[in-house]
């Protein structure tokens, strides 16, 4: 093993550890915005109905791309704001932990819009499993809160699909799926960065 590489991998690493508190306080704001991006568009799906599935493909697909614009841009001033550069070493060695799952799950949506029919339950199941997946990874370099909240989107994710399996199927249309998409990715969001914003350590006046 080159011992350059070596000592820059534990620079970055520790300098990630020593960032964790700078990244939690950018996650208050970006898990709140995300819950209301979730919340507002799974208001949106419910009360368009319809019965177009690729509709309601384009519609979270869409979502996706605001809630990670939005994301980017709260961390981009939290970064600025404590100094800090925002594409930084650290930042792109979380950027390539979650890059894999958000890449599957973008590639699924994309799948799901073509010519064959696709259960939206199951792929409900698989985008909350994969993003599951990429909080996980993202985890390792965050503080524990991260972690669980993975490993509920993980287990959400698994228990939809053994409902699946079992005919309990969780989206039988598109406005339940719609409302599905709501709660697992705008309640869920929400509430985590209520317990952030409500734990965040205050600075002394």
């Amino acid at each position: 093993m080159d011992s350059n590489w070596a000592a820059e991998h534990l620079q970055t690493i520790r300098t990630l550890m020593e960032r964790s508190a700078v990244y939690r306080r950018a996650l208050a704001p970006t898990m709140l915005g995300a819950g209301a991006i979730g919340l507002g568009f799974g208001a949106l799906g419910w009360f368009r109905g319809g019965d177009n599935p690729k509709g309601f493909i384009l519609l979270w697909l869409g979502a996706a791309i605001i809630g990670l614009a939005t994301a980017l841009s709260v961390i981009r001033r939290q970064a600025f704001s404590d100094t800090e550069p925002f594409w930084s070493s650290p930042t792109r060695r979380v950027a390539q932990a979650v890059l894999p799952a958000f890449i599957g799950g973008a590639a699924l949506g994309m799948a799901a819009l073509g010519p064959i029919p696709v259960d939206l339950s199951v792929l409900i199941s698989l985008w909350t499993l994969l993003y599951g997946c990429g909080l996980h990874a993202a985890a390792f370099f965050m503080q524990r809160g991260m972690r669980w909240l993975s490993w509920l989107y993980i287990i959400m994710g698994s228990l939809f699909l053994l409902l699946q399996g079992f005919g309990r199927s969780v989206a039988v249309d598109v406005r339940s799926a719609s409302l599905t998409m709501g709660l697992v990715f705008g309640a869920g969001h929400l509430l985590y960065g209520v317990y952030l914003w409500l734990t965040e350590p205050r600075k002394s006046p």
